[in-house]
């Protein structure tokens, strides 16, 4: 959105002064841009925004990015990170003109701080493997803030999403040694708020269902965490399924001139099933096509060598 804007602008006729356009970079470029929209010859509206008013922006184009890469649209997720870069250089710009900092600095200190944390890269730490890694980055972090935080599990953004946040805090617990050390507790655990749920809805306390329904999705997301799953990406998944399918059975309902109101809730859930039952088959037949297909090249690439 933000970086068509900046597209029309260039194309405009404006190009920025005392440089050569033919060899300047296109981070440059950008900044040039961005610098020319906020000053008094630039446009009205960018030069009203604030770092408070630019914030929901900034949360909009960065969902933007996740949908453009769901899409599997390579050139599309190119103009998103766009937007979401326009956000920086955008946000840059305001606290430059402020005196607090330029967007020279953000690039200097995120450079900084990779050095710092990679020392197994920059510097002569030996590491086995991603999780040493990780544990090495969290501890580095730490000891840059100067003090001890009071506690492992601090420093988690407090507007993420609750499945996120919920994921972030439970690795930052096992990256110090606090998480199970097989499947099968991180199941039980889920069997075991099953039955908590049911004791509090016997209870009719709504605080108690509450809490225990939060207690009940926290160890569901400890689950997909555990398996190497994202929550948020796994429930996202499930809900593009629900659409899909409830999507279905109002089309058959409409070829037959009925709307869902019209239907009891056993006749829906039959619908429902077939429909499941409808994709579940076209899943194993593509299944069974690409195991196919996958055997006829193993077949080839033996009969080449």
């Amino acid at each position: 959105m933000f970086f068509r804007r900046l597209e029309e602008s260039a194309r405009s006729g404006y190009q920025p002064m005392n440089r050569d356009a033919s060899s300047e970079s296109a981070m440059n470029r950008l900044l040039d841009i961005m610098r020319r929209l906020r000053s008094e010859q630039g446009c009205p509206w960018d030069r009203e925004q604030t770092l408070e008013t630019l914030k929901p922006y900034l949360v909009e184009e960065c969902h933007e990015v996740l949908d453009a890469i769901d899409s599997g649209d390579r050139p599309h997720l190119a103009e998103e990170l766009g937007d979401v870069l326009l956000q920086v250089v955008f946000q840059s710009q305001v606290c430059a003109e402020e005196g607090s900092f330029t967007f020279e600095d953000v690039a200097r200190l995120i450079s900084e701080k990779l050095i710092r944390r990679h020392p197994h890269v920059f510097g002569d730490v030996k590491v086995a493997g991603s999780q040493e890694v990780l544990k090495n980055w969290e501890a580095i972090k730490r000891t840059e803030k100067g003090e001890a935080p009071s506690s492992v599990v601090d420093g988690v953004p407090r507007s993420l999403p609750a499945l996120h946040k919920a994921q972030q805090i439970q690795k930052k617990a096992s990256r110090v040694g606090f998480d199970w050390d097989h499947i099968d507790g991180v199941v039980a655990k889920i069997d075991e708020e099953v039955a908590e749920v049911k004791e509090a809805l016997a209870s009719q306390d709504p605080d108690r269902i509450k809490e225990e329904i939060g207690d009940l999705l926290f160890a569901s997301v400890n689950l997909s965490r555990f398996l190497g799953h994202d929550a948020e990406e796994a429930l996202n998944l499930t809900i593009a399924k629900f659409v899909r399918r409830f999507k279905a059975i109002e089309r058959r309902l409409h070829q037959v001139g009925r709307k869902v109101t019209d239907c009891r809730l056993e006749e829906l859930d039959a619908i429902w099933n077939d429909v499941k039952k409808t994709e579940n088959g076209k899943r194993k037949t593509e299944n069974g096509k690409r195991k196919t297909e996958d055997g006829r090249r193993e077949t080839e690439d033996g009969t080449k060598s």
